[in-house]
């Protein structure tokens, strides 16, 4: 049984948390070097020589979001064509692919959205992320988590206390992931829902609190984690 897994990204903070799961499976963490997803020959040679049965897309550009703002193109180069890039190949050699994407592609208004939601992102790395996810949907032996992870410890020195999400912590995801790395369609990968303060204060118990007094960002990105809790216990 081919119990193979490549992983994008993988030697970054989140690749190196997975590593330190106990597996079964035999898990390759390619460096960008080795395995580029801006180019669709060094993806295709670098599969073929592993002949994974899943690809675990975790590589592109996440923080700092101002980023996304600022270089366009970078953003566009890496979540989307990369992307796009990555499920080309999988297609082609009929790999399973899972894709990490962020609660980040709904809207943030009311919250604890569900998977059937509509999407608006609100900002540009949340339209980056909903721009992989179109390819990845065009291919059906596919997977993407809609996630909302954090850091562990928490790594900023402030917090608001009236936006409200469900962070996952880098360590607990990846736990979960590997539970996951057989099931097909879209599942929202979230903890409980509380603050980012109240979230942050587990693993950063110096941060500071405060206060969101005007619209820069939505004040409620939690997602509905019901379908996640039928598969896995949290």
């Amino acid at each position: 049984m081919n119990k193979k897994i490549v992983i994008t990204g993988g030697s970054g903070r989140f690749g190196q948390e997975i590593k330190k799961i106990p597996s079964n499976y035999k898990i390759f963490y390619p460096s960008s070097k080795i395995l580029n997803i801006t180019n669709e020959l060094s993806i295709k040679n670098y599969l073929s020589k592993i002949r994974p049965k899943f690809l675990l897309h975790i590589a592109g550009m996440s923080r700092p979001m101002k980023e996304h703002e600022e270089n366009i193109s970078k953003s566009i180069e890496l979540n989307i064509i990369g992307t796009a890039n990555i499920v080309k190949v999988c297609s082609s050699m009929k790999i399973k692919l899972v894709y990490i994407s962020t609660g980040y592609v709904y809207p943030g208004e009311k919250g604890n959205y569900k998977e059937t939601d509509p999407l608006r992102p609100w900002n540009n790395y949340g339209w980056s992320k909903l721009g992989g996810e179109a390819s990845v949907q065009m291919y059906k032996n596919s997977l993407i988590l809609r996630a909302n992870i954090s850091q562990s410890p928490f790594v900023h020195k402030k917090a608001f206390k009236n936006i409200k999400i469900n962070f996952l912590y880098q360590n607990e995801a990846a736990r979960i992931i590997l539970k996951l790395i057989n099931k097909k369609g879209v599942i929202n990968l979230g903890g409980n829902s509380n603050s980012v303060y109240d979230f942050a204060k587990r693993t950063n118990p110096n941060v500071k609190k405060i206060y969101l007094r005007h619209k820069k960002y939505p004040k409620n990105l939690t997602m509905h984690t019901g379908k996640l809790k039928k598969l896995v216990k949290i």
